[in-house]
């Protein structure tokens, strides 16, 4: 099942009625450095969700060389439907090429295009592709993989402003993406208005919710850095009284994001995908929680 299939799907009753429309559940994962037993262990708590897949980040600083060995793994092990990440960053069309062959041999079906970040010491080895849309074109025209593709509620951290970042998103919509991924937001506001302003360029195709739940003080606070992320001065407030309590900072956000998703499910959201930075325990209570 395409993106666009699974995104559009009705949950009904048994004798066709239909009786609430659930929020279509995913989860994101990055390959770790060790203990791949962990990781598979974590998952086997979440799998329970039926998750309507897994995605599997790309570092574009090494390129995962061990990538392909893990949707093995998650294939084998926990049978999980799964979504690659591939990027534009230090990768030749060649490179793109054998690594779309080996997922589909695999029976992966959907696939995640990104830019990707640039690495750390400035050293790109490859110019073939600028921008996600290129990426996402060469893709559509080589194999019948659904794409998905960033998009971000308060605008990229390089666009200009949010109208720009949009007409980005749009140019990477109409060249074959089927769905749009958020970046972690904690502003139910800028999600909704986002939409609105997405719809309003003319894009279509489904935007599913970025839930990060807070698990750390310097997890959160780099990532407020790192890109343009509005945190309410409540949360924010609870976050430097917590810092030095784990416990409680976990909590925390284990609330916070079931009072986010809560909200987000009121308004019949297309789906939630959670970055579970490979920890099951937040995210697991929150879905406890909601669903």
């Amino acid at each position: 099942m395409n993106l666009r299939e699974i995104y559009s799907k009705k949950d009904v009753r048994h004798n066709g009625i239909f009786e609430w429309v659930k929020p279509k559940i995913s989860f994101e994962i990055f390959h770790p450095k060790d203990n791949l037993e962990q990781l598979v262990e974590e998952l086997q708590v979440l799998k329970k969700y039926n998750p309507e897949f897994v995605s599997v980040t790309s570092n574009t600083e090494s390129q995962n060389t061990n990538s392909l060995d893990l949707l093995k793994i998650l294939i084998n092990d926990l049978q999980l439907p799964l979504m690659p990440h591939l990027t534009c960053i230090n990768n030749s069309k060649i490179q793109i090429q054998e690594k779309l062959k080996s997922i589909e041999t695999l029976g992966i079906n959907k696939i995640l295009a990104l830019r990707g970040d640039e690495p750390e010491n400035g050293e790109r080895k490859y110019f073939d592709f600028h921008h996600a849309n290129e990426l996402v074109s060469f893709i559509k025209e080589q194999t019948n993989l659904s794409i998905g593709v960033a998009g971000y509620p308060e605008g990229h951290i390089q666009a200009p402003d949010l109208y720009t970042d949009i007409d980005n998103l749009k140019k990477k919509v109409d060249a074959g993406a089927d769905a749009i991924f958020t970046q972690l937001f904690f502003n139910n506001d800028k999600f909704f208005s986002y939409i609105q302003l997405v719809r309003d360029a003319g894009i279509e195709v489904p935007i599913i919710a970025g839930i990060m739940p807070i698990i750390g003080y310097k997890q959160i606070t780099k990532m407020i850095n790192l890109a343009k992320i509005t945190v309410p001065k409540t949360l924010l407030d609870k976050i430097e009284q917590y810092k030095d309590n784990s416990q409680s900072l976990i909590d925390l956000g284990i609330d916070f994001a079931s009072y986010q998703c809560q909200q987000l499910i009121d308004a019949e959201v297309a789906g939630l995908h959670f970055f579970t930075l490979n920890k099951a325990a937040s995210t697991n209570q929150i879905l406890e929680n909601i669903l």
